[in-house]
């Protein structure tokens, strides 16, 4: 997997620009459905990420790039139900998670949030 420029709101993976969040599963990159993790909106002030999603799990490591502020709330029952999987969770900004993805991307599936 090909990491390109980041800039805030757009990322460039294997020469193919994206302007959405993410989902890196497997090698394979898939827009992320926040749909269901908007009934927590209001207890965050931004649609957090939540288990309510379809959490790429199959893993060893799970990235989670927070927005190039790291605004992206996480909601509790992600860190709980990594833990109960035994993936390794690390929640960073998203330039942040990007280097690791690019230095170590073995075993590693990623949700990338582009903006704030």
């Amino acid at each position: 997997m090909e990491f390109g420029d980041y800039q805030f709101g757009s990322i460039t993976i294997d020469g193919e620009t994206y302007h959405h969040d993410l989902i890196i599963e497997a090698g394979k990159v898939r827009k992320r459905q926040k749909k269901l993790s908007k009934k927590y909106r209001e207890q965050y002030g931004h649609t957090p990420l939540s288990a309510d999603e379809e959490i790429p799990w199959d893993c060893r490591r799970l990235v989670i790039g927070t927005g190039a502020l790291g605004a992206l709330p996480v909601h509790e029952n992600v860190k709980r139900e990594a833990q109960r999987r035994g993936v390794e969770l690390v929640v960073v900004t998203t330039p942040e998670a990007i280097r690791l993805l690019k230095e170590d991307p073995e075993g590693s599936n990623a949700v990338l949030h582009l903006t704030c």
